[in-house]
């Protein structure tokens, strides 16, 4: 497994944008067997006043993205997908810990999210960021009625992160 500092760069984190859905439709389509329309995208962008997206860029490229709902004080991770060239290099791990950041940042308490039951790799990067599981959503993928596992963390205020070193934000 190779790590981000064997591939030199500036990895930097921003808002997603229209002029982005291009690549992340490439992305999306690396990542998932039930992915996203364009259309869906447009409409969290431009009509979901809830949806916060952002971009994960190396070097000026677009190699991820994610997404999160924030209702109240909880987040809700809508998704989250590294270019398939990138993964396997803790960029998925960055990725979670800058939206977890901005969900903090922005008043969120709690954050939460559906995890296909046989995705270990995903399951356990959750565990380590302090997910735990709390439910089950009984065939909620709709392509093989594969259960969703239910996961929850608690984020810490924002008072206790901002003696942290600052996110690499453009």
């Amino acid at each position: 497994m190779k790590e981000l500092s064997q591939f030199p760069g500036e990895l930097t984190f921003r808002l997603m944008m229209l002029d982005d859905l291009p690549d992340v439709m490439v992305i999306e389509h690396e990542s998932f067997t039930l992915p996203w329309t364009r259309e869906a995208f447009r409409n969290e962008l431009t009509n979901n006043h809830f949806a916060k997206y952002m971009m994960m860029e190396l070097n000026g490229e677009p190699i991820g993205y994610a997404g999160m709902w924030t209702i109240m004080d909880e987040a809700h991770v809508t998704n989250i997908a590294v270019r398939e060239a990138y993964r396997g290099r803790k960029l998925g791990e960055r990725l979670l810990d800058e939206l977890m950041r901005t969900a903090a940042y922005l008043g969120m308490k709690r954050i939460t999210l559906e995890v296909r039951v046989s995705n270990s790799v995903a399951r356990n990067l959750y565990e380590k960021k302090g997910f735990t599981p709390s439910g089950i959503r009984k065939g909620y993928y709709s392509d093989n009625h594969e259960d969703a596992l239910i996961m929850w963390a608690d984020l810490p205020n924002v008072e206790s992160t901002a003696g942290e070193e600052g996110s690499e934000q453009k």
